[in-house]
């Protein structure tokens, strides 16, 4: 399925991309953690959903969501 001649699982991607370049712009420390880690969220399932899986894209996200996650709880 396609949109705008763009295909779904590039959406994810751009969405993800996106989302990580708006979380720069936060004032806020814990604002830009929150949105970032949504972002990187959404590169975990653009990784998961490229044919082939792309473990590079996976990894790198899920540990920053975790190091986000870590700050955010500590506050």
């Amino acid at each position: 399925m396609e949109f705008l001649g763009i295909s779904w699982v590039e959406w994810i991607g751009y969405a993800a991309m996106a989302t990580v370049l708006v979380s720069f712009l936060m004032k806020s420390v814990t604002k830009l953690r929150i949105v970032n880690a949504f972002g990187c969220l959404l590169f975990v399932a653009y990784g998961l959903v490229l044919e082939p899986i792309s473990k590079p894209i996976i990894i790198t996200n899920i540990a920053i969501f975790c190091i986000n996650l870590y700050y955010i709880l500590k506050k």
